[in-house]
């Protein structure tokens, strides 16, 4: 069995129960940071790695045409569910990370929360992340840092998924950095996202 097909056999597992595996709220820092943006940013926006949809679902709600990407589908059909208990519409595109490709220079809005992969997986992200934006356009980040491997409150195990500020800086060098941070807060997300984590926060625009 391949890595990408044993990957999308592990998410495929996790999102299988009836409860949704994050919760159905949008993440906190998701929140805050469209909380930042003018109203009239709302168009068209990117979820990477989307899951279940809890943060799609929350774009749609505020006005945005939303494409939830992932690489399940039991997750993306979930995320369709949601959408129709809020009374949204998402449209959702089963891919994975190593091959998607995006419309170039289509959406105001991407987002990558809690992403975690390999190094040269994570590259691949940030070229569709680069892609996919207008220029002017939003990309917001939430995951956690190589300390989180250390506690027992989600996220991988293994810190050489996790992001550091450097890097995300070092990545993004024509991307002006709204917010930029390091930080440990607590994340109640669902069964699998509970306590006290260190983590990565990023807004940042495309110039």
């Amino acid at each position: 069995m391949n890595q990408q097909r044993s990957t999308t056999d592990f998410w495929d597992t996790r999102f299988a129960g009836a409860e949704y595996a994050y919760g159905e709220q949008p993440n906190q820092f998701l929140q805050q940071a469209l909380g930042e943006l003018s109203p009239e940013v709302a168009g068209r926006a990117l979820c990477l790695a989307e899951g279940e949809g809890r943060n799609a679902a929350f774009l749609a709600e505020l006005g945005y045409a939303v494409t939830a990407m992932d690489q399940s589908r039991v997750g993306l059909e979930k995320a369709q569910q949601l959408a129709a208990k809020r009374q949204v519409t998402l449209t959702t595109q089963q891919a994975d990370l190593n091959d998607y490709v995006p419309p170039a220079e289509s959406f105001d809005v991407v987002t990558m929360i809690w992403v975690h992969t390999p190094e040269a997986v994570r590259q691949k992200s940030y070229a569709i992340v680069k892609r996919g934006l207008k220029r002017g356009g939003y990309f917001i980040l939430e995951g956690y840092l190589p300390a989180q491997a250390t506690r027992d409150t989600g996220g991988p195990s293994n810190p050489d998924v996790m992001f550091t500020l450097q890097e995300l800086q070092a990545n993004f060098a024509d991307f002006r950095f709204v917010v930029g941070r390091e930080l440990t807060r607590n994340v109640e997300e669902g069964v699998y996202h509970t306590g006290v984590s260190d983590v990565l926060q990023v807004l940042a625009v495309r110039l």
